[in-house]
């Protein structure tokens, strides 16, 4: 199992606290308003998600590569495609911090929506692109200790099993990073329908 940093969990928490005061703090608003700032951020923030799902899910075929070729023991090659998946994954952890500032804007502007009932799909929408950054922690910590599994394999250690559940956990890391992004989209579809009325 993935341990979040504490960084991370403060960051997370700190997120949480801000889009449940505004959430609670904005009831009182009325008629139909979406600041410009939420429309830029969520732009932005879409075009980031985008790019962030394309880097993860190229990665399925890499670690079936990996896979296959661990199970050659042909540990080397193995290593060799691991390691540039983690150079990719830190040019996703960058993509994850801009995406997070999104998300804050996002949230600041969130007050100003109207009416409640897009201001909740707003809301809806950042808490899973919340969750979708949690996953891409999740995910880049996986391929660290795939690394490391392969190493210990390449060195001569037993953990056959072990990678292959990292490379499941991987999997499933991008299966929900996907499926976060997805249901974001949702939500903003929602919204747009509720803005538009």
């Amino acid at each position: 199992m993935f341990h979040f940093s504490r960084k991370a969990k403060i960051f997370i928490g700190f997120l949480i606290i801000v889009v449940g005061g505004y959430f609670a703090s904005s009831l009182l608003w009325g008629s139909s308003a979406v600041p410009a700032d939420f429309e830029d951020a969520r732009l932005q923030g879409a075009l980031i998600a985008e790019n962030i799902i394309r880097l993860s899910s190229e990665s399925a075929n890499d670690l079936a590569r990996v896979n296959k070729l661990e199970g050659e023991r042909k540990f080397s090659e193995a290593l060799d495609i691991t390691s540039r998946m983690l150079t990719q994954s830190q040019e996703i952890r960058a993509q994850a911090v801009d995406l997070s500032k999104e998300i804050e804007r996002m949230t600041l502007a969130l007050p100003s929506i109207r009416p409640v009932g897009a201001q909740q799909a707003a809301l809806s929408a950042i808490t899973d692109r919340l969750a979708l950054i949690s996953r891409l922690i999740n995910y880049s910590a996986g391929l660290e200790q795939l690394l490391g599994a392969l190493r210990g394999r390449f060195m001569g250690y037993p953990g056959n099993h072990q990678v292959q559940n990292i490379i499941e956990q991987i999997n499933n890391e991008v299966t929900a990073i996907n499926h976060f992004n997805s249901e974001a989209v949702k939500e903003m579809e929602k919204f747009d329908s509720l803005i538009a009325r």
